[in-house]
């Protein structure tokens, strides 16, 4: 394991890493794109390799002994540019994934791409035909596309599901730097520079080695709805900078004084550190692995409804507060609002919810002993 002082190193890197995002995150919205000389700092940080074990030169975020200090990152990433956050998260996610079911040779393989500077992400929503999986032997070849694939054009090392005879299956897939994505459709209000687009993959070619796991793994649980508190990681850093812009507002024009102000102010830090609260204790909750799945994932879906009614109220707080500037560009109050606004409809919000309220009227227990 890694010393405390390297995760510490690791964390100022991400702080530093934030700071340059957060200095370019105007112009990546105006353009749709992240400059590729701020990915040429994110692989020299550290960042894209922190995923993966020590062994790997990685610093092994993806452990459950680390899960707080990646909770710390993705808040730090996500106060700096939501879309960066999100690509990371993405990133994070498809290494997990490897981690946990892939063999000890496809992490290695995926190691040694990201090394060399590729990107990882998790290619899982799909059009009506969905993506299939063509032969009942490998090598085989792929029928479909996936659609809504944040990073599409950037990453090379994919992990997409895939349709297969005996279910849904994993594919770490290897593309070329040139291979073709269209962004055309992706008019979003928020999030823009994600580069989320359409992927087309009929005809690439799979081979067993590509092959994560077994049919049904990835939507198992807890890892797939628990692993939930990430995203909500990286909303958190964005409503906590949404915080700090409101309070150097009022500092700045002399109205930290009005009486008004004072209450905005107050109810923007409460929500924010109650939602840091839910977040901080669904990662640890995740990274201790209890017995019980089931109350895994219905506190991370819970922690997802808090977190949203969190950014709601602030980003409506805010806005109150700062009143009109707060909606016109380059005012990055504007900017982080409409990221937000975007990533808190996915993925699918009111199954989330409802599904936590269900087993919250499931349980025998008194609910301070649930949650």
């Amino acid at each position: 394991m890694l010393a405390p002082s390297h995760i510490q190193r690791l964390i100022e890197r991400a702080r530093q890493f934030s700071a340059l995002a957060f200095e370019a995150a105007s112009k990546a919205d105006e353009l749709a794109a992240i400059d590729p000389n701020l990915w040429s700092e994110f692989h020299r940080s550290g960042l894209a390799m922190a995923a993966f074990p020590e062994a790997l030169d990685g610093a092994g975020l993806c452990e459950s002994s680390h899960q707080a200090d990646l909770c710390t990152v993705l808040r730090l990433l996500g106060a700096g540019d939501l879309s960066i956050a999100r690509l990371f998260e993405g990133h994070v996610n498809a290494i997990s994934l490897v981690t946990r079911y892939g063999t000890k040779t496809q992490l290695r393989s995926l190691a040694a791409a990201v090394a060399r500077g590729a990107l990882s992400a998790v290619w899982g929503a799909d059009d009506a035909a969905g993506l299939k999986i063509r032969g009942e032997a490998y090598p085989s070849v792929l029928e479909g596309r996936k659609i809504l694939a944040s990073g599409a054009g950037l990453v090379t090392r994919p992990l997409v599901t895939a349709e297969g005879s005996s279910g849904q299956l994993m594919c770490l897939l290897k593309l070329a730097a040139e291979h073709p994505a269209d962004l055309s459709q992706w008019q979003a209000q928020g999030m823009r520079s994600t580069a989320t687009g359409t992927v087309e993959l009929t005809g690439v070619v799979i081979t067993a080695e590509e092959m994560i796991g077994d049919a049904g793994d990835f939507m198992r649980q807890p890892f797939f709805s628990g692993g939930a508190w990430r995203f909500c990681a990286a909303q958190l850093g964005a409503v906590e900078c949404l915080v700090d812009l409101f309070r150097g507002h009022l500092v700045a024009r002399g109205r930290a004084q009005d009486p008004y102000q004072l209450q905005r102010v107050a109810r923007c830090a409460a929500s924010a550190r109650t939602a840091r609260f839910w977040v901080e204790e669904a990662a640890r909750r995740f990274s201790a692995q209890e017995e019980d799945d089931d109350a895994t994932v219905a506190f991370a879906n819970l922690t997802r409804t808090v977190v949203e009614r969190s950014a709601l109220d602030v980003m409506e707080i805010v806005q109150r507060g700062v009143g009109l500037s707060s909606f016109i560009r380059p005012n990055p109050i504007e900017r982080i609002a409409r990221d937000l606004a975007t990533y808190l409809r996915q993925p699918v919000p009111d199954r989330a919810m409802s599904d936590a309220a269900r087993a919250v009227l499931d349980s025998p227990l008194p609910i301070g002993e649930f949650c």
